[in-house]
């Protein structure tokens, strides 16, 4: 069996062109459990946000929704008319984890990789959704490559230039791969990425729904440029965390023998009065063709702050924040519900 290495294919950055972007409706309730209200008015809250960030979105390109047949109905009326709602079988919402991950080549063509999805460690059924990624593949006529590995998309974060940042709390658990050495998992990652540096992060461990994926402390804005979580706030559950992020970052490369650029970005935390945790991730957004989709928490002094930056590291680009507490509750943001699917003939 041929891999997307073997066959010149590539997994790019984010800022390259996109095609589409596709997303799954939030159709599992339990998710939201931690939510500082009843059920039922947590996963009520939680699609009304899925929907406000696939209408952001689509102001900038084609978006595709993956909705359960019992969902249509429910996913139409909340999602704008330009959104593309395609009925299939669903487990979560997070489809930049069970969904695949895009690569490109020189000559004009799109793949996907199609990883195993075991639901994040077999916390929760995930059948419907290891079969999504396939499906899309298979609906849109996209050559596929079924990976023996497990990984999913908010594991990884490529610069499209031969470099991947990961998280060993996430991708070396014994609930992911246990058969597999960290070498064997970095020869998978090279095949189907097509990446030759590895650079291994550290994850919050804490983190219940994904041991802690690397979207949620890091993400490539450009070539050798790094967006990094950070507090001052020694209470934080992920301050040694952000100080050793830094210092592997420091002391390491890029595949181009760049040194990394780090724009630090603090991150928000707070205990409510019944006991919720919140903790802001604004590095978990989505880069749209010529717009970025940012979270803000309803923390004024730092959705400001952090718009400043996304301000200042985009001038080019359109920034829309859309309020995703909610998404925190249920374990992520805005990158983890989205993914991107890269144009052909655009490499840049």
């Amino acid at each position: 069996m041929t891999t997307p290495k073997q066959e010149g294919y590539f997994m790019p950055g984010e800022w390259h062109p996109h095609t589409a972007c596709w997303m799954a409706w939030p159709c599992a309730a339990d998710a939201f459990s931690r939510a500082p209200m009843d059920l039922e008015t947590a996963h009520k809250s939680a699609k009304k946000c899925w929907a406000e960030v696939a209408n952001a979105v689509s102001r900038f390109e084609p978006l595709y929704m993956l909705t359960n047949k019992e969902d249509l109905g429910e996913t139409k009326s909340l999602c704008g008319p330009d959104i593309n709602i395609i009925e299939t079988e669903l487990d979560d919402g997070w489809f930049r984890d069970s969904g695949p991950s895009f690569v490109i080549n020189k000559t004009g063509d799109v793949a996907g990789v199609n990883w195993i999805f075991n639901g994040w460690g077999n916390r929760g059924p995930h059948e419907r959704d290891n079969r999504a990624a396939g499906f899309v593949l298979d609906r849109m006529g996209i050559k596929k490559y079924d990976s023996p590995l497990v990984l999913e998309g908010g594991g990884i974060h490529v610069d499209g230039e031969g470099t991947v940042l990961l998280t060993e709390s996430v991708q070396l658990n014994k609930n992911r791969n246990p058969e597999l050495s960290k070498n064997e998992v970095e020869n998978y990652l090279r095949e189907y990425l097509n990446v030759e540096k590895i650079i291994w992060l550290c994850g919050d461990r804490n983190q219940t729904s994904t041991d802690g994926h690397v979207d949620a402390v890091a993400s490539f804005i450009r070539p050798g440029r790094i967006l990094l979580g950070t507090s001052n706030d020694t209470t934080h559950p992920d301050y040694e965390t952000f100080q050793k992020n830094r210092e592997i970052l420091e002391n390491n490369r890029d595949a181009q023998g760049r040194a990394f650029e780090i724009v630090e970005i603090t991150e928000p935390y707070e205990i409510l009065a019944n006991g919720t945790q919140v903790k802001g991730i604004y590095v978990n957004f989505y880069m749209a063709n010529n717009g970025i989709v940012m979270p803000k928490f309803d923390f004024p002094k730092y959705d400001q702050a952090a718009l400043d930056i996304f301000t200042r590291e985009f001038p080019d680009r359109e920034i829309v924040q859309v309020s995703t507490r909610m998404i925190l509750f249920g374990g992520g943001n805005i990158h983890c519900i989205t993914q991107q699917q890269p144009a052909p003939n655009q490499i840049g």
